[in-house]
C-alpha cells in the first residue's frame, strides 16, 4: 500500500438481507484528492460510501464482506474502535442535519464530547471549522443564534464544520448539494476544492458536471458493480467501458 492510498478497498461484498448491493468492489482512494463516486438512482454508491465509516452496521440485515483498510488498518477488525473511526472518517449528508442549537453549540458538541471543556480552545476551534467551511464571516456576528435561522447552504456548510472540528483525516459527503441552489452548490465546491489540501474528500453526486469540477479521480458504478475508476479526466473525455460513455453522454440512467 503506497503513502498516496489512504482506504484500501478490496473483494468488498455488501448485503442487505437476500440481496446483493455491492458486488466484488476494488479500488484504491488517494490521500488529500476529491474522488467522485457516480452512477443511476440504486446502483450502489451511497451505499459504498456508507461502507468507509461503517454506517452499514446500523441497518438490520446487512452483511460485509472482503477488506476495507483505512491508512493499513483494517475497519472491520476487532482492534478497531467505530467511534474512533467515525471521528476519523467525517460524513456530510444530502439533507442538512444541524442539531437543535446554537451555530456556536453544533460546533462545540463533538469537541466537547471528547473531553475539551477550555473555552478558549473551544472558541478557537469554532472559529477556524467556520472559516474552513467559508461560513466564519457569514455568522462570526450570530454564533448565539439557532443553527435553524441559516439558510439550506449555510447548513450543509456548518454541518461540513461540525464534521471539520472532530480533525478528521477523511470527510465523505453524500450529495451535499442536491438540496441547494446554483450559488450555494459552487461556494461548496469551491470550499470542497480548498479542503482537500487537509483532507481526503470523497463525494457521491448525481451531477455530472459537479464530477467534473472539482473531483481528480472519478469511480463509476452500475448495478452494484464499480464499472470504472481512473483520473476524472479520462473517465470523462476517454472512458474505457462503454457502460461509462453511454452514462456520461446521457444514454441511460
Amino acid at each position: 500500500m503506497n503513502a498516496e492510498t489512504i482506504f484500501h478497498v478490496d473483494h468488498l461484498d455488501l448485503f442487505y438481507g437476500d440481496k446483493q448491493a455491492l458486488k466484488q468492489i476494488k479500488m484504491d482512494i488517494k490521500r488529500n484528492k476529491i474522488t467522485a463516486l457516480i452512477g443511476p438512482s440504486g446502483c450502489g454508491k451511497s451505499t459504498f460510501l456508507r461502507c468507509l465509516n461503517r454506517m452499514n452496521d446500523l441497518v438490520d440485515g446487512c452483511k460485509v464482506s472482503g477488506t476495507i483498510e483505512l491508512d493499513g488498518n483494517d475497519i472491520h477488525s476487532t482492534q478497531m474502535n467505530v467511534v474512533d473511526l467515525r471521528t476519523k472518517v467525517g460524513m456530510v449528508f444530502q439533507k442538512a442535519n444541524p442539531f437543535p442549537m446554537s451555530i456556536y453549540d453544533n460546533i462545540a458538541y463533538g469537541p466537547r464530547c471528547q473531553g475539551i471543556k477550555s473555552k478558549k480552545i473551544l472558541d478557537e476551534i469554532v472559529e477556524q471549522s467556520l472559516t474552513k467551511a467559508a461560513l466564519w464571516e457569514e455568522v462570526k456576528d450570530r454564533l448565539q443564534e439557532s443553527a435553524f435561522g441559516l439558510s439550506g447552504g449555510q447548513q450543509q456548510r456548518l454541518c461540513i464544520a461540525r464534521a471539520i472540528a472532530m480533525e478528521p483525516e477523511v470527510i465523505l459527503m453524500d450529495e451535499p448539494t442536491s438540496a441547494l441552489d446554483p450559488i450555494s452548490t459552487s461556494k461548496i465546491e469551491e470550499m470542497a476544492m480548498e479542503l482537500k489540501k487537509d483532507y481526503t474528500i470523497i463525494i457521491v453526486t448525481h451531477n455530472m458536471q459537479q464530477a467534473a469540477r472539482v473531483s481528480d479521480e472519478t469511480a463509476f458504478f452500475l448495478m452494484g458493480e464499480m464499472v470504472e475508476f481512473d483520473e476524472t479526466k479520462k473517465i470523462f473525455q476517454q472512458p474505457s467501458d462503454k457502460r461509462t460513455e453511454d452514462y456520461i453522454t446521457g444514454r441511460f440512467g
